[in-house]
Order: C-alpha cells, then structure tokens, then sequence
C-alpha cells in the first residue's frame, strides 16, 4: 500500500522533471499541482470557517444565555449550526490532508532511486559497490545511511559516463537527475553551523551554503505570514483560552517547520515555501471570492426572514381580528376529541346562558327584586374581587384613593356570603316545581265508534 502511495505522487513529480529539467522546479510545480487539487476542498473549509465565524456573536449570545447549562447550550448550538447549514469540523478535518502528502513526498524524496525512478534494490547495491571501490563512497550511518540513495544519486549524476559503462545492464531505469537549484544542491541537508566550515574566500562555496542555511528561516516565514493572512481573513471572535490557542499555534508551526528543514534534504524546505505561497494566493482569493457570496447569501436570508416576520406579523393581526369579531377559524388539524370538547363547552354555555335569562325572567313575573350587588361580586361571593375594589379607578385616579377608602368602610362589617341570591333561587326553583305538578294534563280525544262520527 505505501508502495502504491509513493508512486502515486512520484509519477507526476518524474514527469515535471522531465518536462523542465529542473528538480527544484519540479517540486515548484507539483506544490502547485496539490495545491489546485486541494482547492476544492479547502475552499469548502474556508466557506465553513468564514460563516462559523460570522457566527460568533450569536453563539455569544448563546453562551451568556445559558451560562451554567451546558446541555442546553450544546442543543441550541448544534440547531443554530443545522439552520445556517455548517458542520463545525469540516473547517478541521481537510486542514489535515496536506500531512499525509507531506509524508508521501518525503519519502520519494528521501529515496529517489527505489521510490521515484521505481528501481529495484539490486540497483542501490551495484552503485553502493562500484563506487566505494572507485572511494567515491562511504557507507555511513544513522541519518547519514537514511539518505543514502540521494547520495548515490548525486555521485551518479557527477560520474554519468563511467557508472552507465561499468554497470551497463545492471542500473536499468536509473534516471541522470540533477539536484542543483539556483545553485543550491537540494539533496543535502542545511546545516546550522556553516558559518565554522565554510571556506569564506571562495563566492562559489559559501554563496550556496549560506542559501542552503537560509531555507528554513524563509520557509518558516512564509508559514507565519500563511497563517496570518488566515486568521486575518477570518477572524477568532472566541474566547480568551482559544485565542491564546491559536496564537501559540501560529508560533509554535513556523518553529516546527525550521526544526523539520533542518533534519531533512533541502528539496522539502523548497517545496514548503511554494506551498506556503500558492496557499497564500489561494486563500486570498477564496476570501475575496467567498466574502461576497456569503454577503449575499446574508442579505438574502435576512430579506427571507424580514418577509417571515412580516407574514407572521400579518397572521397574528388578522387572528386579533377575526377573535374580536368571533369569527375565528377552525383549527383543521384539531383532534377530534378536542373538537367534540369544544363544542361541548359551548352548548353548556348557550344553556347555561338561557337558564339565566329564562330564571330573570320568571324572578321578575313573581317580583323578586334582588339587592343591589357590590361590583365586586361574583356569583353569591360579595367581595370576590376584593373589600376595596373599585372598578373604574384607573380612568378617575383623582378620585380612586377617596372611593376605594369608602368601598373598604362600607364593606367592613358586611357578610361575605349574599344570601339573597341563594334564597332566590331556591324560590324561583320551588315555583318552578309547583307550576310543573299543578299544571293540567291534556285530555286525549275521544276516539269515534263508528267510522264518519
């Protein structure tokens, strides 16, 4: 599988080299080549953190809404996430593609005789045999053994002529590659203390060391400036713990990259750079292309939910409406069990409405007078709104303290119970039962005995 993987990314890579001669141009030119392909991909991550970001003063607000309810806090995010259609990890996960190819690369790089020119290993063994008889070689150790085919490679590009004719047959699909790039070789690895074993005097010498030792400062600059070009066009609106987060990890990956090209060939710090570079470009335009489409889908949204708003308002204004008239619509999704409840409930009160007036009715045939009532009365209950109550005062208030004073004096040593209207009652019910016993059946008709009588 990792075989399959490194031919993968070192066919292309072969093919750039063949195209333009160059090694350092062809690592150039497959940065670019990842780079578009990513795009698609990171373009959608950029989308998802651009509008995640916009979203921060709502999740504030959600935040200091339920501060204290963690549940609560994390159901309404993941529905505010569902409505704005974001997922909270894309932003993360194709952030973390590069990686693997980052891994993929250095291994063709770190071995370009088996896994970019796909030789077999008896190659490497007949050049490790040839030329440390010929004292072009020395078998090292340790990181220095780890490279061992660029070394090779390099001993063979220098001596073309005599390795193809002493091991003609035996180096089949060896490529000549050179690894000069603006005159830097960029199979070797930099080394920090140059300055002690560089030979000042000769331009030739410390000018292509001194580049050498500069590639990891400048590929570590780039990556800062890539990401904060990043985080300045799309701001963290989080709180303080993630925006010392992320300021640690813009400081802590330009330190990484200077580690990392310094223990490897120079050809990865080469293409570190011009990844860092095309990523800048593409991450300017993405923003510059993504901030006015999600401007626009902002607008539209917000026109979308000011003509929801308007609806609804419309709605509610109408229900007022056609409630004050009584004209209110069925609701058509009721359950027929409250439908038959409601109807029930208003064939209780239409009676119950003409009991009462057909009671006031019959008080009045039999001249029962009742007493006048409190305007806090209720049924037989007095004083149910109170010993005090005094029904209009807030539309007199220069008068409201003196009445309600007189309502509560008046009211003091008054039974609370209005008896009156029980006794009428059990009057009018009585009435009612002796008119009902008293009144006359009425006479069946005789039936004729004969028919024509």
């Amino acid at each position: 599988m990792g075989e399959f993987i490194c031919r993968i990314f070192a066919w292309p890579l072969v093919k750039f080299y063949e195209a333009t001669g160059s090694y350092g141009l062809a690592i150039v030119v497959f940065a670019l080549m990842v780079n578009l392909i990513m795009t698609p991909f990171m373009a959608k991550s950029k989308k998802s953190m651009m509008r995640s970001s916009r979203l921060q003063p709502k999740i504030q607000e959600l935040q200091r809404r339920h501060e204290g309810n963690q549940q609560k806090l994390n159901a309404e995010m993941q529905k505010l996430y569902q409505e704005e259609g974001i997922n909270p990890m894309s932003g993360c996960l194709w952030s973390l593609i590069p990686f693997p190819i980052l891994i993929a690369l250095y291994s063709v790089i770190r071995r370009p005789i088996t896994r970019m020119m796909f030789c077999a290993d008896s190659v490497v063994d007949a050049l490790k045999e040839f030329m440390t008889a010929q004292g072009w070689y020395v078998a090292g150790s340790g990181r220095a053994d780890a490279y061992a085919e660029i070394t090779l490679s390099n001993l063979a590009h220098q001596h073309w002529s005599e390795v193809t004719s002493a091991l003609a047959g035996k180096i089949d699909g060896l490529m000549n590659i050179d690894f000069r790039f603006l005159g830097i070789n960029l199979g070797e690895i930099p080394q920090w203390n140059f300055f002690t074993k560089t030979d000042w005097s000769d331009p030739s010498v410390w000018g292509p060391a001194l580049g050498l030792f500069l590639i990891p400062f400048i590929s570590a600059a780039l990556s800062w400036a890539s990401m904060k070009i990043s985080s300045a066009a799309t701001p963290s609106t989080g709180d303080a713990q993630s925006q010392a987060t992320m300021k640690s990890m813009n400081l802590m990956m330009p330190l990484m990259s200077i580690w990392i090209c310094f223990v490897m060939p120079a050809a990865m710090g080469i293409y570190w750079i011009a990844n860092s570079v095309f990523g800048m470009i593409r991450d300017y335009t993405l923003t510059k292309i993504y901030k006015k489409k999600l401007d626009e889908e902002d607008a539209v949204r917000a026109a979308e939910r000011a003509e929801r708003e308007k609806e609804m308002a419309e709605k509610r204004a109408e229900y007022e409406r056609l409630k004050a008239e009584g004209k209110t619509p069925v609701n058509t999704n009721t359950s027929k069990k409250k439908l038959q409840a409601s109807e029930k409930q208003r064939l209780d009160e239409r009676k119950a409405a003409l009991e009462k007036a057909d009671r006031a009715a019959r008080r009045e045939r039999l001249g029962i007078k009742e007493a006048e009532k409190p305007a806090s009365q209720v049924g037989n209950r007095r004083y149910a709104r109170g010993r005090a109550y005094v029904p209009d005062r807030f539309e007199h208030p220069e008068t409201a303290e003196a009445e309600t004073l007189a309502a509560a004096q008046e009211s003091e040593d008054a039974p609370a119970i209005d008896e009156s209207v029980s006794e009428a009652v059990e009057t009018v019910e009585a009435v009612e039962t002796v008119e009902t016993v008293e009144a006359p059946e009425a006479e069946a008709p005789e039936a004729p005995d004969k028919p024509g009588e």
